[in-house]
């Protein structure tokens, strides 16, 4: 079905109920899966899955300050998220750590890998601004030119 795949991943739910489907996609061919996390800086605090655990907004606001901290937990996110891909069927696998708006950075990762489609989350760590100024998600299904599947 797709040749490539791009999953961006944040540690919230949705980012793995999208990584899950994304894996579906991928077992029913030879698909390559670009597993892609741009670190941000949370508003509220938040418990990540894969067992990564709570982080609390003054560890964000820490993190900020060393970027180092807050590249060794992108790197933790991309590590689980791949291993649960494996996990999962997915044998071909490409880590991405990416840096900047998310939107953009998402929509220029896929069209600079040139993949076919990109699955994720309809809702990721994102607090109350993410429904006023608008989601990741519907930025990215407006301006790609790949096909996009939201996993709710």
């Amino acid at each position: 079905m797709f040749q490539s795949i791009l999953v961006p991943v944040d540690g919230s739910e949705g980012a793995k109920k999208a990584l899950e489907v994304a894996c579906q996609l991928a077992s029913q061919a030879d698909t390559t899966l670009h597993i892609l996390h741009i670190p941000e800086e949370f508003t509220h605090e938040t418990t990540l899955v894969w067992g990564i655990g709570a982080i609390a907004i003054e560890a964000s606001r820490q993190e900020r300050q060393e970027p180092r901290a807050r590249q060794d937990i992108g790197q933790q996110i991309i590590d689980s998220a791949e291993k649960a891909a494996r996990a999962n069927g997915a044998s071909r696998i490409e880590t991405i750590i990416g840096q900047g708006d998310p939107a953009r950075t998402i929509v220029s990762e896929a069209r600079r890998r040139g993949v076919e489609a990109i699955v994720m989350g309809s809702r990721g760590l994102s607090d109350l601004r993410g429904l006023v100024v608008g989601s990741v998600s519907h930025k990215v299904s407006h301006v790609a030119e790949c096909t996009v599947i939201t996993v709710r």
